[in-house]
């Protein structure tokens, strides 16, 4: 797989963990401006998940694990969250499960 299609998988996850990111706190800040942003960074990733011409069971089947990896991440840096061993347990069954839809059988 060419690299620039993890490249749009890894920043479409970005946009999409960071637009949920930046709902939450204008929810919590009473802001419309910063939910509107937020909602803008959502419709960047749906544009660039999309752009991609594979199926789209394939697409999200696979995506799911970077929208994981990140969501993760952001959670354990971004809010600094305590990330029990169950969910990094989880997010590497979630990986796993992507590699098969990836790189399982081409019918």
């Amino acid at each position: 797989m060419a690299y620039y299609i993890w490249l749009i998988l890894i920043v479409a996850s970005i946009l999409e963990v960071g637009g949920d990111a930046v709902i939450r706190k204008g929810l919590r800040g009473n802001s419309f401006a910063t939910i509107i942003m937020g909602c803008v960074l959502l419709c960047g990733y749906a544009l660039m998940v999309n752009v991609m011409k594979w199926d789209f069971s394939k697409i999200f089947g696979i995506y799911v694990a970077f929208f994981a990896l990140i969501s993760v991440l952001f959670g354990r840096f971004l809010f600094k969250e305590s990330i029990p061993l169950s969910t990094w347990l989880g997010l590497a069954v979630i990986i796993c499960g992507a590699a098969i839809i990836q790189f399982g059988s081409k019918n």
